[in-house]
């Protein structure tokens, strides 16, 4: 490992298998599976209390699955023999020490993950608060306390970045600084999973997409994948008709453009049978040209949202430590 990206070798991949996560009687994860792999980025994606919190906190160890597992290169996070240095973590940048100095933290973190001093003055330059290091964090502004929490990700030098919603707070300067941190970290063979809700950033720097509602997984892909077959354009003789009968099926669609125009979530094969099941007559069907990655989370998660499910939303958990 370098002192500021990982080994050009590939480092962990990260695997979710079966994950189910319960709170009383109900589902926050149900049956979740996925993978993060080396030399990419990947984002995950999903509503409010869609179990993304949930997910990352049994992936780093903060919480324990009832079911399945989740594996960091081949084994959970409890038995990694120096999980710091295999996987930085940032869940939530408010839990930092109000009362120690930026430089102070990173050098504690430093000396608790077996790192030399020097490794926490370096980190603090990378993420570019270097004039801010013996500044208490209370007097950080919100997005000063992101840049440190990612520093304190990166100060085991890990092969595996975790960061829930980093962009958070960030200026757009900051937004920019974080796309080429993790697109130089990806690209040196490291693996990265974030979280966030900011999909036009996501949009920008993520390589794959694990897109969650309710606890499932909805769809996982590339970006291209999921944004070049995004559904069907129809238009219908009777409109109402088409609506009730969408409607009535639970299928997601909204207006794309002028007119009765109407955009589906589902592949124009499908729209098809469905217009004959319900007798419409269909007076326009072809696939989509292609939309961004707003309009497909929607779509996808907006069609799953509209039918019942046994997974209930992901409890707000207490802020987790930087790990």
């Amino acid at each position: 490992m370098t002192t500021t990206t990982p080994s050009a070798a590939s480092g962990p991949t990260l695997e979710v298998r079966g994950v189910t996560k319960r709170y009383g009687a109900r589902a926050a994860v149900d049956d979740l599976s996925f993978t993060c792999r080396p030399g990419t980025v990947t984002g995950f994606l999903g509503p409010n209390g869609a179990g993304k919190s949930t997910t990352l906190r049994i992936l780093t160890g903060l919480a324990q699955a009832d079911e399945g597992e989740a594996l960091v290169g081949g084994a959970p996070y409890r038995s990694l023999t120096h999980p710091a240095r295999t996987i930085g973590v940032m869940l939530d940048a408010r839990a930092l020490h109000s009362g120690r100095t930026g430089l102070e933290t990173l050098r504690l973190t430093a000396r608790t993950v077996g790192m030399p001093a020097s490794r926490a003055d370096e980190v603090l330059e990378m993420v570019g608060l270097g004039d801010a290091g013996r500044k208490r964090v209370g007097g950080y502004s919100y997005g000063m306390r992101q840049r440190l929490g990612i520093g304190v990700a990166l100060v085991g030098d890990p092969a595996v970045l975790v960061l829930d919603e980093p962009a958070n707070g960030l200026d757009p300067e900051g937004i920019r600084w974080m796309r080429r941190l993790l697109r130089s970290f990806a690209d040196a063979g490291g693996t990265v999973l974030l979280s966030s809700h900011q999909l036009r950033e996501v949009e920008a720097t993520v390589d794959r997409l694990v897109v969650i509602s309710q606890g499932r997984l909805v769809r996982e892909g590339t970006l291209e994948e999921l944004t070049s077959d995004s559904g069907t354009r129809v238009t219908a003789l009777d409109v109402k008709a088409l609506r009730a009968a969408l409607d009535k099926h639970g299928i997601a669609y909204e207006h794309r453009s002028a007119g009765d125009v109407l955009e589906v979530s589902l592949a124009p094969e499908d729209m098809g049978r469905l217009a004959l099941k319900e007798q419409l007559v269909l007076t326009s069907l072809g696939a989509s040209d292609g939309s961004g990655l707003e309009e497909v989370f929607f779509a996808l998660t907006g069609q799953l949202e509209q039918s019942p499910a046994p997974a209930a939303h992901d409890p707000e958990p207490a802020p987790a430590s930087i790990r």
